[in-house]
């Protein structure tokens, strides 16, 4: 029996994830220099009130101690208005590829288009939901064989992604409850340290989020290049 008919989808419906995959790696790095500028504003403080600390306070300048703890407010304000920023896009983004995805292949994904946003504004289910979906559109995104037969991509760079997403956004509650509540020199000290621990943690998510942005982004590319299959076709 000969084999089944290729079935090109109509390229209207694939949109390209290129220019707003761009647009997200450059805000990561925005966010991971504004992460950087916490981290060492919370540094100047932690040197600042234990040099102060060590000396009973007697070298203790209000003024420079103002300045710090400006520069340190001023960063977290940009950390805040970047990862807003970088979200808004990596959400459009999402459901770009996540609409792609429904092209190449519907019957991987566990859950409609519309969840590729909805599902990031979920309580609690949004630590969970976006990374079914991303599995779909990963699976759904994976280069074909030329037979049409299924070639499986490990999703390492996802799961790592992911995986520390999640911690990163575990740490940054805690740590920014504990700084809220500091009161004594010594707590504030302890707190900000872990503060710039989140904040490096966060600039190891913001890399991998980036690999994976490309990298899926670029298998969305090989797979529309081949065209889309229809299922159970083999050469």
């Amino acid at each position: 029996m000969p084999p089944a008919p290729v079935f090109v989808a109509p390229q209207q419906y694939l949109r390209s994830p290129n220019g707003l995959a761009k647009a997200v790696a450059v805000l990561l790095m925005v966010v991971a220099v504004a992460d950087l500028l916490a981290v060492a504003a919370g540094l100047n403080i932690r040197l600042l009130l234990g040099a102060a600390q060590d000396n009973d306070f007697a070298t203790y300048d209000e003024a420079e101690a103002t300045l710090a703890d400006n520069l340190y407010g001023t960063a977290g304000a940009l950390q805040g208005v970047m990862t807003l920023a970088t979200g808004i896009v990596f959400i459009i983004w999402f459901r770009r590829v996540r609409m792609n995805a429904e092209v190449f292949d519907p019957s991987v994904q566990p859950m409609s288009p519309g969840w590729a946003v909805g599902a990031w504004f979920v309580p609690v289910a949004n630590l969970v939901l976006p990374r079914r979906i991303a599995g779909g559109i990963w699976t759904a995104s994976a280069q074909t064989n030329p037979d049409g037969s299924w070639r499986t991509v490990p999703a390492t760079t996802m799961n790592l992604w992911w995986g520390t997403w999640v911690c990163s956004l575990a740490f940054s509650w805690v740590t920014s409850r504990q700084y809220a509540g500091a009161e004594e020199t010594q707590e504030i000290i302890d707190a900000v340290g872990l503060v710039m621990a989140s904040d490096a943690l966060d600039i190891v998510a913001a890399g991998l989020a980036i690999h994976f942005v490309r990298k899926l982004t670029r298998m969305q590319g090989e797979r529309a290049a081949l065209g889309v299959y229809p299922l159970g076709v083999q050469g």
